[in-house]
Protein backbone atom coordinates (compact mmCIF):
# COMPACT_ATOMS: atom_id res chain seq x y z
CA UNK A 1 0.00 0.00 0.00
CA UNK A 2 2.84 2.40 0.82
CA UNK A 3 4.46 1.96 -2.60
CA UNK A 4 1.15 2.45 -4.37
CA UNK A 5 0.31 5.49 -2.27
CA UNK A 6 3.73 7.04 -2.93
CA UNK A 7 3.38 6.39 -6.65
CA UNK A 8 -0.01 8.04 -6.69
CA UNK A 9 1.39 10.84 -4.54
CA UNK A 10 4.13 11.58 -7.08
CA UNK A 11 1.50 11.56 -9.83
CA UNK A 12 -0.73 13.95 -7.90
CA UNK A 13 2.22 16.24 -7.17
CA UNK A 14 3.18 16.39 -10.82
CA UNK A 15 -0.39 16.98 -11.94
CA UNK A 16 -0.78 19.76 -9.37
CA UNK A 17 2.55 21.37 -10.24
CA UNK A 18 1.69 21.72 -13.93
CA UNK A 19 -1.30 24.11 -13.58
CA UNK A 20 0.38 25.90 -10.66
CA UNK A 21 3.41 26.81 -12.80
CA UNK A 22 1.32 27.57 -15.87
CA UNK A 23 -1.10 29.63 -13.79
CA UNK A 24 1.74 31.65 -12.26
CA UNK A 25 3.02 32.51 -15.73
CA UNK A 26 -0.43 33.37 -17.05
CA UNK A 27 -1.29 35.55 -14.07
CA UNK A 28 2.00 37.42 -14.36
CA UNK A 29 1.45 38.12 -18.06
CA UNK A 30 -2.25 38.99 -17.86
CA UNK A 31 -2.49 42.55 -19.12
CA UNK A 32 -4.85 45.23 -17.83
CA UNK A 33 -6.25 47.54 -20.54
CA UNK A 34 -6.01 51.27 -19.90
CA UNK A 35 -6.22 54.54 -21.74
CA UNK A 36 -8.32 55.87 -24.58
CA UNK A 37 -8.27 54.93 -28.26
CA UNK A 38 -6.27 57.18 -30.60
CA UNK A 39 -8.22 59.05 -33.24
CA UNK A 40 -11.98 59.08 -33.76
CA UNK A 41 -13.62 55.90 -32.49
CA UNK A 42 -17.17 54.76 -31.95
CA UNK A 43 -17.78 51.67 -29.81
CA UNK A 44 -21.02 49.90 -30.57
CA UNK A 45 -22.10 48.13 -27.39
CA UNK A 46 -24.21 45.18 -28.55
CA UNK A 47 -26.51 43.34 -26.14
CA UNK A 48 -28.50 40.23 -27.12
CA UNK A 49 -31.43 39.87 -24.71
CA UNK A 50 -34.00 37.11 -24.26
CA UNK A 51 -36.23 37.38 -21.17
CA UNK A 52 -33.79 39.70 -19.39
CA UNK A 53 -36.23 42.05 -17.64
CA UNK A 54 -34.42 41.51 -14.34
CA UNK A 55 -31.08 42.69 -15.73
CA UNK A 56 -31.48 44.82 -18.83
CA UNK A 57 -32.01 48.23 -17.23
CA UNK A 58 -28.86 48.18 -15.10
CA UNK A 59 -26.91 46.71 -18.03
CA UNK A 60 -28.00 49.45 -20.42
CA UNK A 61 -27.53 52.25 -17.90
CA UNK A 62 -23.96 51.10 -17.23
CA UNK A 63 -23.22 50.92 -20.97
CA UNK A 64 -24.58 54.42 -21.55
CA UNK A 65 -22.39 55.71 -18.70
CA UNK A 66 -19.24 54.82 -20.66
CA UNK A 67 -16.57 57.52 -20.59
CA UNK A 68 -13.69 58.74 -22.80
CA UNK A 69 -15.04 57.24 -26.04
CA UNK A 70 -18.20 57.73 -28.07
CA UNK A 71 -20.65 54.83 -27.77
CA UNK A 72 -23.94 53.64 -29.17
CA UNK A 73 -25.92 50.92 -27.40
CA UNK A 74 -28.01 48.41 -29.35
CA UNK A 75 -30.27 45.85 -27.65
CA UNK A 76 -31.63 42.91 -29.63
CA UNK A 77 -34.89 41.65 -28.13
CA UNK A 78 -34.77 37.98 -29.06
CA UNK A 79 -38.37 36.85 -28.64
CA UNK A 80 -38.69 37.85 -24.99
CA UNK A 81 -41.88 36.91 -23.17
CA UNK A 82 -41.30 39.38 -20.35
CA UNK A 83 -40.89 43.19 -20.12
CA UNK A 84 -37.41 43.34 -21.66
CA UNK A 85 -38.49 45.36 -24.70
CA UNK A 86 -40.74 47.71 -22.71
CA UNK A 87 -37.93 48.54 -20.31
CA UNK A 88 -35.56 49.38 -23.16
CA UNK A 89 -38.20 51.53 -24.87
CA UNK A 90 -38.54 53.52 -21.66
CA UNK A 91 -34.79 54.11 -21.53
CA UNK A 92 -34.72 55.14 -25.20
CA UNK A 93 -36.85 58.19 -24.38
CA UNK A 94 -33.98 59.54 -22.25
CA UNK A 95 -30.97 58.77 -24.45
CA UNK A 96 -30.82 58.85 -28.25
CA UNK A 97 -27.71 56.67 -28.29
CA UNK A 98 -29.85 53.65 -27.38
CA UNK A 99 -31.68 51.57 -30.00
CA UNK A 100 -33.96 48.56 -29.64
CA UNK A 101 -34.05 45.94 -32.39
CA UNK A 102 -36.38 42.97 -32.78
CA UNK A 103 -34.77 39.68 -33.77
CA UNK A 104 -36.27 37.99 -36.83
CA UNK A 105 -37.48 34.40 -36.40
CA UNK A 106 -34.60 32.06 -35.65
CA UNK A 107 -33.50 30.38 -38.91
CA UNK A 108 -32.86 26.62 -38.97
CA UNK A 109 -29.32 25.73 -38.00
CA UNK A 110 -28.71 28.85 -35.90
CA UNK A 111 -28.37 29.23 -32.15
CA UNK A 112 -30.23 32.13 -30.57
CA UNK A 113 -27.36 34.22 -29.23
CA UNK A 114 -25.25 33.83 -32.37
CA UNK A 115 -28.20 34.91 -34.53
CA UNK A 116 -28.87 37.93 -32.31
CA UNK A 117 -25.19 38.94 -32.35
CA UNK A 118 -25.00 38.62 -36.14
CA UNK A 119 -28.06 40.83 -36.59
CA UNK A 120 -26.73 43.35 -34.06
CA UNK A 121 -23.45 43.62 -35.95
CA UNK A 122 -25.34 44.41 -39.15
CA UNK A 123 -27.06 47.37 -37.48
CA UNK A 124 -23.96 48.67 -35.70
CA UNK A 125 -22.14 51.78 -36.95
CA UNK A 126 -19.07 51.55 -34.75
CA UNK A 127 -15.37 51.19 -35.48
CA UNK A 128 -15.35 48.64 -32.65
CA UNK A 129 -18.05 46.13 -31.69
CA UNK A 130 -18.35 45.37 -27.98
CA UNK A 131 -20.54 42.31 -27.36
CA UNK A 132 -21.75 41.90 -23.78
CA UNK A 133 -24.37 39.75 -22.08
CA UNK A 134 -27.43 41.37 -20.52
CA UNK A 135 -26.24 40.49 -17.00
CA UNK A 136 -22.92 42.35 -17.46
CA UNK A 137 -22.30 45.76 -15.90
CA UNK A 138 -19.54 47.69 -17.67
CA UNK A 139 -17.23 49.96 -15.72
CA UNK A 140 -17.24 53.55 -17.05
CA UNK A 141 -13.74 53.21 -18.55
CA UNK A 142 -14.22 49.70 -19.99
CA UNK A 143 -15.24 50.52 -23.58
CA UNK A 144 -12.45 53.09 -23.99
CA UNK A 145 -9.82 50.85 -22.39
CA UNK A 146 -10.71 47.83 -24.52
CA UNK A 147 -10.69 49.88 -27.74
CA UNK A 148 -7.38 51.51 -26.75
CA UNK A 149 -5.82 48.11 -26.08
CA UNK A 150 -6.98 46.82 -29.45
CA UNK A 151 -5.57 49.85 -31.28
CA UNK A 152 -2.32 50.25 -29.32
CA UNK A 153 -1.34 46.58 -29.68
CA UNK A 154 -2.92 45.87 -33.09
CA UNK A 155 -5.23 43.20 -31.71
CA UNK A 156 -8.44 42.35 -33.55
CA UNK A 157 -10.29 40.84 -30.58
CA UNK A 158 -9.87 41.73 -26.91
CA UNK A 159 -11.78 39.76 -24.31
CA UNK A 160 -11.79 39.22 -20.57
CA UNK A 161 -13.75 37.48 -17.84
CA UNK A 162 -15.74 40.07 -15.86
CA UNK A 163 -15.52 39.99 -12.08
CA UNK A 164 -17.89 37.18 -11.20
CA UNK A 165 -20.32 38.09 -8.43
CA UNK A 166 -21.09 34.97 -6.43
CA UNK A 167 -23.82 35.05 -3.82
CA UNK A 168 -24.80 31.46 -3.17
CA UNK A 169 -23.26 28.06 -2.55
CA UNK A 170 -24.57 26.81 -5.90
CA UNK A 171 -22.76 29.57 -7.77
CA UNK A 172 -19.57 28.94 -5.81
CA UNK A 173 -19.61 25.31 -6.92
CA UNK A 174 -19.88 26.18 -10.62
CA UNK A 175 -18.77 29.67 -11.67
CA UNK A 176 -15.10 29.67 -10.47
CA UNK A 177 -14.27 26.90 -12.95
CA UNK A 178 -14.16 29.54 -15.72
CA UNK A 179 -11.04 31.30 -14.49
CA UNK A 180 -9.44 28.08 -13.26
CA UNK A 181 -9.53 26.58 -16.74
CA UNK A 182 -8.50 29.71 -18.60
CA UNK A 183 -5.63 30.70 -16.32
CA UNK A 184 -4.53 27.33 -14.97
CA UNK A 185 -4.70 25.12 -18.04
CA UNK A 186 -4.46 27.24 -21.20
CA UNK A 187 -0.85 27.64 -22.44
CA UNK A 188 -0.28 31.34 -22.93
CA UNK A 189 -3.52 32.22 -21.16
CA UNK A 190 -4.99 33.49 -24.43
CA UNK A 191 -2.24 36.10 -24.91
CA UNK A 192 -1.71 37.57 -28.37
CA UNK A 193 1.84 36.21 -28.54
CA UNK A 194 0.52 32.93 -29.91
CA UNK A 195 -1.21 32.88 -33.26
CA UNK A 196 -2.43 29.30 -32.97
CA UNK A 197 -6.18 29.05 -33.32
CA UNK A 198 -6.24 26.05 -30.97
CA UNK A 199 -4.84 28.22 -28.17
CA UNK A 200 -7.33 31.04 -28.65
CA UNK A 201 -9.73 31.81 -25.82
CA UNK A 202 -12.59 34.20 -25.21
CA UNK A 203 -15.34 34.92 -22.71
CA UNK A 204 -18.64 35.55 -24.45
CA UNK A 205 -19.69 37.92 -21.66
CA UNK A 206 -17.20 40.60 -22.77
CA UNK A 207 -15.72 40.70 -26.29
CA UNK A 208 -14.52 43.73 -28.25
CA UNK A 209 -13.74 43.22 -31.95
CA UNK A 210 -12.41 45.67 -34.49
CA UNK A 211 -15.20 46.02 -37.06
CA UNK A 212 -13.06 45.51 -40.21
CA UNK A 213 -11.54 42.28 -38.88
CA UNK A 214 -14.96 41.04 -37.80
CA UNK A 215 -16.32 41.60 -41.29
CA UNK A 216 -13.31 39.97 -42.95
CA UNK A 217 -13.84 36.62 -41.20
CA UNK A 218 -17.62 36.67 -41.54
CA UNK A 219 -18.38 37.50 -37.91
CA UNK A 220 -20.84 35.39 -35.98
CA UNK A 221 -22.63 34.43 -39.19
CA UNK A 222 -19.66 32.25 -40.21
CA UNK A 223 -20.51 29.84 -37.35
CA UNK A 224 -24.28 29.95 -36.99
CA UNK A 225 -24.72 26.70 -35.04
CA UNK A 226 -22.13 27.14 -32.27
CA UNK A 227 -22.96 27.63 -28.61
CA UNK A 228 -19.44 28.69 -27.55
CA UNK A 229 -19.79 31.84 -29.66
CA UNK A 230 -16.89 33.78 -28.16
CA UNK A 231 -14.39 30.95 -28.46
CA UNK A 232 -15.47 30.20 -32.03
CA UNK A 233 -15.05 33.85 -33.03
CA UNK A 234 -11.57 34.07 -31.49
CA UNK A 235 -10.45 30.90 -33.26
CA UNK A 236 -11.89 32.12 -36.56
CA UNK A 237 -10.00 35.40 -36.29
CA UNK A 238 -6.72 33.67 -35.51
CA UNK A 239 -7.23 31.28 -38.40
CA UNK A 240 -7.69 34.37 -40.59
CA UNK A 241 -4.35 35.81 -39.50
CA UNK A 242 -5.62 38.22 -36.84
CA UNK A 243 -4.40 38.57 -33.25
CA UNK A 244 -6.68 37.96 -30.26
CA UNK A 245 -6.00 38.39 -26.55
CA UNK A 246 -7.49 37.65 -23.15
CA UNK A 247 -6.96 40.52 -20.72
CA UNK A 248 -7.79 41.16 -17.07
CA UNK A 249 -11.54 41.63 -17.19
CA UNK A 250 -12.18 42.08 -13.45
CA UNK A 251 -11.61 45.88 -13.45
CA UNK A 252 -13.65 46.31 -16.64
CA UNK A 253 -16.99 44.71 -15.80
CA UNK A 254 -18.91 42.64 -13.31
CA UNK A 255 -21.43 39.90 -13.85
CA UNK A 256 -23.65 37.60 -11.86
CA UNK A 257 -24.16 34.73 -14.29
CA UNK A 258 -26.42 32.49 -12.24
CA UNK A 259 -28.22 32.56 -8.92
CA UNK A 260 -28.48 28.89 -8.03
CA UNK A 261 -26.77 25.55 -8.48
CA UNK A 262 -29.41 24.46 -10.98
CA UNK A 263 -28.91 27.55 -13.16
CA UNK A 264 -25.14 27.09 -13.05
CA UNK A 265 -25.32 23.41 -13.93
CA UNK A 266 -27.71 23.97 -16.86
CA UNK A 267 -25.79 27.01 -18.08
CA UNK A 268 -22.44 25.23 -18.26
CA UNK A 269 -24.03 22.02 -19.51
CA UNK A 270 -25.25 23.64 -22.73
CA UNK A 271 -21.70 24.52 -23.86
CA UNK A 272 -19.88 21.46 -22.57
CA UNK A 273 -20.00 19.37 -25.74
CA UNK A 274 -18.15 22.11 -27.63
CA UNK A 275 -15.42 22.09 -25.00
CA UNK A 276 -14.15 19.31 -22.76
CA UNK A 277 -17.02 16.84 -23.09
CA UNK A 278 -15.75 14.77 -26.02
CA UNK A 279 -15.06 11.02 -26.00
CA UNK A 280 -11.32 11.55 -26.45
CA UNK A 281 -10.85 14.73 -24.48
CA UNK A 282 -12.87 14.18 -21.33
CA UNK A 283 -10.92 11.14 -19.99
CA UNK A 284 -7.74 13.20 -20.31
CA UNK A 285 -9.31 16.18 -18.56
CA UNK A 286 -10.60 13.89 -15.82
CA UNK A 287 -7.05 12.73 -15.12
CA UNK A 288 -5.65 16.27 -15.25
CA UNK A 289 -8.27 17.86 -13.02
CA UNK A 290 -9.04 14.93 -10.75
CA UNK A 291 -5.38 14.06 -10.27
CA UNK A 292 -4.36 17.61 -9.40
CA UNK A 293 -7.29 18.80 -7.28
CA UNK A 294 -9.13 15.74 -5.92
CA UNK A 295 -6.56 12.95 -5.60
CA UNK A 296 -4.37 14.81 -3.04
CA UNK A 297 -7.28 14.92 -0.61
CA UNK A 298 -7.86 11.18 -0.94
CA UNK A 299 -4.16 10.44 -0.43
CA UNK A 300 -3.66 12.74 2.54
CA UNK A 301 -3.83 9.93 5.17
CA UNK A 302 -1.46 7.66 3.21
CA UNK A 303 1.50 9.68 1.92
CA UNK A 304 3.36 12.87 2.78
CA UNK A 305 3.45 13.77 -0.93
CA UNK A 306 -0.24 14.59 -0.79
CA UNK A 307 0.30 17.72 1.30
CA UNK A 308 2.50 19.66 -1.15
CA UNK A 309 0.18 18.64 -3.98
CA UNK A 310 -2.78 19.90 -2.00
CA UNK A 311 -1.00 23.19 -1.21
CA UNK A 312 -0.19 23.72 -4.89
CA UNK A 313 -3.82 23.10 -5.81
CA UNK A 314 -5.22 25.50 -3.23
CA UNK A 315 -2.41 28.01 -3.85
CA UNK A 316 -3.32 28.19 -7.52
CA UNK A 317 -6.97 28.66 -6.72
CA UNK A 318 -6.18 31.36 -4.13
CA UNK A 319 -3.97 33.26 -6.59
CA UNK A 320 -6.63 33.15 -9.30
CA UNK A 321 -9.32 34.19 -6.81
CA UNK A 322 -7.23 37.18 -5.70
CA UNK A 323 -6.46 38.37 -9.22
CA UNK A 324 -9.99 37.93 -10.55
CA UNK A 325 -11.61 39.43 -7.44
CA UNK A 326 -13.84 36.47 -6.72
CA UNK A 327 -15.02 35.96 -3.12
CA UNK A 328 -12.42 34.44 -0.79
CA UNK A 329 -14.97 32.20 0.90
CA UNK A 330 -15.17 30.13 -2.30
CA UNK A 331 -11.53 28.93 -2.04
CA UNK A 332 -12.12 26.15 0.56
CA UNK A 333 -14.82 24.79 -1.76
CA UNK A 334 -12.27 24.29 -4.53
CA UNK A 335 -12.21 20.46 -4.62
CA UNK A 336 -16.00 20.35 -4.70
CA UNK A 337 -15.99 22.93 -7.52
CA UNK A 338 -13.66 20.74 -9.58
CA UNK A 339 -15.79 17.67 -8.89
CA UNK A 340 -18.91 19.53 -10.03
CA UNK A 341 -17.14 20.74 -13.18
CA UNK A 342 -16.25 17.17 -14.08
CA UNK A 343 -19.78 16.07 -13.25
CA UNK A 344 -21.19 18.63 -15.70
CA UNK A 345 -18.85 17.49 -18.45
CA UNK A 346 -19.59 13.79 -17.98
CA UNK A 347 -23.33 14.52 -17.81
CA UNK A 348 -23.08 16.38 -21.13
CA UNK A 349 -21.16 13.55 -22.79
CA UNK A 350 -23.45 10.82 -21.51
CA UNK A 351 -26.51 12.91 -22.29
CA UNK A 352 -25.35 13.18 -25.89
CA UNK A 353 -25.04 9.43 -26.13
CA UNK A 354 -28.58 9.13 -24.76
CA UNK A 355 -29.92 11.51 -27.39
CA UNK A 356 -30.33 14.65 -25.31
CA UNK A 357 -29.84 17.94 -27.14
CA UNK A 358 -28.26 21.08 -25.65
CA UNK A 359 -30.97 23.53 -24.57
CA UNK A 360 -31.19 27.04 -23.17
CA UNK A 361 -34.08 29.44 -22.56
CA UNK A 362 -36.67 27.26 -24.19
CA UNK A 363 -34.63 26.33 -27.27
CA UNK A 364 -33.01 23.00 -28.08
CA UNK A 365 -29.99 23.01 -30.39
CA UNK A 366 -28.04 20.66 -32.58
CA UNK A 367 -28.45 17.00 -33.44
CA UNK A 368 -28.65 14.37 -30.74
CA UNK A 369 -25.61 12.17 -30.28
CA UNK A 370 -22.12 12.40 -28.79
CA UNK A 371 -19.70 15.23 -29.56
CA UNK A 372 -16.75 14.37 -31.73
Amino acid sequence: MSAVANGLGWAALGLAAFPALLGALNLRRLRRPRGTPPGPSLVSILIPARDEAAHIETCVRAALASEDVAVEVLVMDDGSQDDTAAIVRGLMKRDRRLRLLQAPPLPPGWTGKVHACARLSEAARGTHLLFIDADVRLAPHAAAALAAHAEDHEIALVTGVPRQEIGSLGEALTVPAINLMMLGYLPGGGRAGSGRASLAAACGQLILVQAPAYATVGGHAAGPSVLHDGLALARRLRAGGFRTEVVDGAPLARCRMYRSFREGWEGFLKNAREGMATPLGLPVWTVLLGGAHLLPWLLLPFTALALPALLLSLGLRAAITWRTREPWWTVPLHPATVAVALGIQWSALLGGWLGRRPAWKGRAYGPAGPAT
